[in-house]
């Protein structure tokens, strides 16, 4: 097997960073990361870690949210590396607030411009590499890109905006050879709806959705890493989500009802 040059946003926690390690440790020499998320020393530390399984790590403070940063991206990985086999657009920020508490919108701009067009401005810049490579791209939406939440009228903007993005393209370059994944994780053992923005666009510190039941980190990660390397249309990660998204054809009502009790009692609107 030759040497797959895999790039992940968002790689300095989470989802992103775990997934890291475990292509490292599946790869090993045989795999050349490039991590990219605005933190420095946290990707550092994943890339070490990333190092001792042999792989070849390129870390490059990134942020998403600028497309100076997302193009240049990609030029550095192809200075140093000469290819791209897979493009994991994983970046991404949370938000939950009633639209009727927000009084400035302006952060839910800020939302698009991480979660759709940091995203949008990567892909663009890698597609002429991964058609050559005829290589794989990743996008990580969300359940809440398939089932509007309440609560969280700006973050299921984004991912619903991510869904139709990657559905598009993914028909744009079948003929090309170039795969497009969608994963949609529901409630994953993270931090990111803790430092999603609030109605007030500032960090929330805490979260709005019952974490009871949340999905490992490690299986999160998993199950991307095997459905990107079946070239998968869709990974949905539970048992509820997957049976949300038949439903919402079938009894919307139910649906509706269901994206109710995600949330917690003292967030649910009234």
């Amino acid at each position: 097997m030759s040497t797959r040059v895999v790039i992940i946003t968002g790689a300095s926690d989470g989802i992103g960073a775990e997934l890291a390690r475990q292509l490292a440790q599946e790869g090993a020499s045989k795999v050349c990361l490039v991590l990219a998320a605005r933190s420095k020393d946290k990707l550092e530390q994943v890339a070490q870690q990333c190092r001792t399984h042999g792989s070849k790590v390129l870390v490059r403070p990134t942020d998403v949210g600028q497309e100076a940063d997302c193009r240049a991206l990609i030029a550095e990985t192809i200075a140093q590396f000469g290819r791209i086999d897979t493009l994991v657009n994983n970046a991404g920020m949370s938000a939950h607030a009633q639209l009727s508490e927000v009084t400035d919108m302006a952060w839910y701009e800020q939302l698009m411009r991480i979660n759709l067009w940091g995203s949008a401005w990567c892909t663009h810049a890698a597609l002429p590499y991964l058609q050559v490579t005829q290589g794989r791209i990743v996008a990580v939406s969300s359940l809440a890109g398939l089932v509007g939440v309440p609560g969280r009228t700006a973050y299921s903007a984004t991912k619903f905006a991510m869904t139709g993005f990657f559905e598009a393209l993914r028909v744009e370059m079948a003929p090309h050879g170039v795969s497009v994944t969608i994963a949609y994780p529901g409630v994953v053992a993270t931090e990111i709806r803790y430092r999603g923005f609030n109605a007030h666009g500032q960090a929330a510190g805490k979260s709005g959705l019952d974490e009871s039941g949340a999905m490992s980190i490690e299986e999160c990660a998993r199950l991307i890493r095997v459905g990107m390397a079946r070239r998968e249309r869709d990974i949905v990660m539970s048992a509820k989500g997957k049976l949300s998204r038949w439903m919402k054809l079938l009894a919307p009502r139910l649906v509706d009802k269901l994206a109710m009790a995600a949330l917690k009692r003292e967030v649910r609107p009234h």
